[in-house]
């Protein structure tokens, strides 16, 4: 078996599709198919089913999915053990960024990464935090820059770099920015926008509300918390944002507060990181504040 073929196996496994599995590994469907095939025929077993337009494992697929994903992470493992043994930082660093983290903490940073490193290939790929904690959970991805889980998996490590106090907050003009004292009561009568329910900022507000059994009243939801900004400046409703985009907006005086939100790095216990990485970490730690 070689590792192309597992790779492409991986990919029609991961997508349910040749023609997905094609454009994340920057190939041609046919070519795919032709991997997938030569990897059937040296097991001499067949490892998905199509009926259609439907992809789907057979047993001897499913039983090879975790060995494959076991024998691809020994040798990018072994790989990165060698090359670290030459000190050297270059090489590829693949690593996962919020949108909320790349745009207003990792510039900085990425400008003196770059500069220190020339010869390090860096590839930043922008998820939602939570996606990027599952990447890093499962092995897929290096390192996470991120909005910190609450209480992370017991198989990561986490290392907050920056501390974001969250603010309630509305438009000058909204009816809420009038009143003083504020209860979730008091907000709950007035329109919420806010980020999914999956998210980390999120599960924090409902917690809030359902311990004062309060409902809400969410009328739209975004991961991009720019755009959220802009939908609160012009009164469409409160939300919860980080002191970092609270400029021009009304911080609401309320009887509760939302604790400060923790965004830093995310890596995994067991993987063996790449001397791209441990730089990368190093500068990070430098801007820690």
């Amino acid at each position: 078996m070689d590792t192309q073929s597992l790779k492409a196996f991986l990919a029609v496994a991961k997508h349910k599709s040749f023609s997905e599995a094609a454009e994340e590994l920057y190939l041609t469907q046919p070519a795919v198919s032709k991997r997938v095939s030569t990897l059937e025929e040296q097991l001499d077993t067949r490892l998905f089913d199509r009926v259609g337009r439907k992809v789907s494992l057979t047993p001897s697929g499913n039983a090879l999915l975790p060995k494959a994903k076991q024998i691809l992470h020994l040798i990018k493992s072994t790989e990165q053990e060698l090359h670290n043994l030459s000190l050297q930082v270059s090489g590829s660093l693949e690593i996962i960024c919020s949108h909320h983290v790349g745009l207003h903490r990792l510039p900085p940073i990425l400008k003196a990464y770059s500069q220190r490193y020339p010869d390090v290939d860096l590839k930043i790929e922008f998820w939602e935090s939570e996606s990027g904690y599952e990447q890093v959970l499962h092995g897929d991805k290096e390192m996470a820059l991120i909005t910190l889980a609450p209480t992370p998996h017991a198989s990561l490590i986490s290392k907050a770099i920056w501390h974001d106090q969250m603010h309630f907050v509305c438009s000058q003009d909204h009816p809420l920015a009038n009143t003083s004292k504020l209860t979730l009561e008091d907000l709950a009568e007035h329109k919420a926008i806010l980020p999914s329910p999956n998210t980390f900022t999120r599960q924090k507000v409902e917690n809030l509300f359902s311990d004062t059994q309060v409902s809400l009243d969410v009328v739209t939801s975004t991961n991009y918390l720019d755009t959220i900004k802009m939908m609160v400046s012009i009164g469409y409703g409160w939300s919860v944002l980080p002191e970092s985009l609270c400029s021009e907006l009304h911080i609401l005086d309320l009887d509760t507060n939302m604790s400060s939100r923790q965004l830093g790095y995310v890596i995994h216990k067991h993987h063996s990181l790449t001397n791209a990485a441990k730089a990368l970490i190093e500068l990070l730690e430098e801007f820690e504040r």
